[in-house]
């Protein structure tokens, strides 16, 4: 009697390496969303402590051990960069919708320098634990280059940001295009200096009658940086004097 059984065809084994593959590939989707979890239970306790809570306090709050902080992000500054990339890529789907209503790069930049101060209005704790270097942090290991490396990742996207407007700017104004690609390098380097120093120092300034609004604030800003660069003539340099040589 032949076995039917046996004469049927098998299933075709999986390989090996695909059962692996997927097996890693869902091991990393729940890491991802583990991730994502932990950055915003943290950035609800920073919002709530302060931007010097320590690892301990906000893993606390997140019901969990430091421990599972450190397994995912290494140390506080891998868990400021973190942060800071959630807070940037919220801010840039802000600043492009708005850009995208403007109707002139004045605008444009106007939307941008508006959505950076209501970030850090909304939870000045939030924005300085992204940008700011902890005390312990400082004291312990002050020239990190890595440490330095990851802090100073959330104002190079902001100033990438920064750029496009300008861009846009150069092209369009005559009396900015005399100034070409020099402006283009500093300006947004200087920008952001402005209005992040404006800005932390506008946060730290108590409410009062002479303390403007966010919306004073982001149009002077956008004043300074705009009118103040269009409005500049380079002198030729024929005209510069040798101060060296006067007596």
């Amino acid at each position: 009697m032949v076995n039917k059984q046996a004469l049927a065809p098998r299933p075709a084994a999986r390989p090996a390496a695909a059962a692996g593959d997927g097996r890693s590939s869902r091991w990393q989707a729940h890491r991802d969303k583990r991730r994502r979890a932990l950055v915003k239970t943290a950035r609800r306790a920073v919002h709530s402590l302060g931007y010097s809570a320590s690892m301990e306090d906000i893993a606390t709050a997140a019901g969990t051990s430091k421990s599972v902080y450190y397994r995912y992000f290494g140390d506080k500054a891998g868990l400021q960069q973190a942060m800071g990339e959630v807070v940037i890529a919220q801010m840039q789907d802000k600043v492009l919708d708005a850009a995208r209503q403007a109707a002139s790069p004045r605008e444009g930049l106007h939307a941008m320098v508006s959505a950076y101060l209501q970030m850090a209005q909304t939870s000045p704790n939030v924005y300085a634990f992204v940008t700011r270097l902890g005390a312990a942090d400082a004291l312990t290991n002050p020239a990190d280059p890595q440490t330095s490396e990851l802090l100073s990742h959330f104002f190079e996207a902001v100033t990438s940001m920064l750029a496009s407007p300008m861009k846009s700017f150069l092209a369009s104004d005559p009396r900015a295009r005399q100034l070409g690609g020099p402006a283009l390098t500093l300006w947004p380097q200087a920008a952001i200096g402005m209005v992040r120093a404006a800005g932390e120092l506008w946060l730290a300034t108590p409410d009062g009658p002479t303390k403007p609004t966010e919306a004073q604030l982001s149009e002077q800003l956008t004043t300074w940086l705009f009118e103040g660069i269009a409005n500049h003539v380079p002198t030729p340099a024929s005209t510069i004097s040798v101060l060296e040589d006067t007596p």
